[in-house]
């Protein structure tokens, strides 16, 4: 699980362009939107894209969404638990 959690954050790195972000600065329980990583609705729909593309993983419900992208740890978790590819 801690290879997938550092994958999983190299990729939302990447994929949003967090240059100024390393993998060690983000917190596996911190929140990823408000307070936490700071990301907004636009950063969500990347998030759902990364899961498809990198793992075979559909999104249809918006507020299922909303519980997986709480923490690094919970999308792991699911993504580990789901995931396709």
């Amino acid at each position: 699980m801690e290879s997938l959690i550092l994958e999983l954050k190299q990729q939302i790195i990447e994929a949003l362009n967090l240059e100024d972000v390393t993998p060690e600065e983000i917190d596996n329980d911190a929140s990823l939107f408000g307070e936490g990583l700071g990301l907004d609705s636009i950063d969500a729909l990347e998030l759902i894209v990364l899961m498809e593309k990198n793992y075979g993983i559909k999104l249809k419900d918006p507020a299922e969404s909303k519980e997986i992208f709480k923490s690094i740890n919970v999308m792991a978790d699911y993504i580990a638990k789901n995931r396709k590819k």
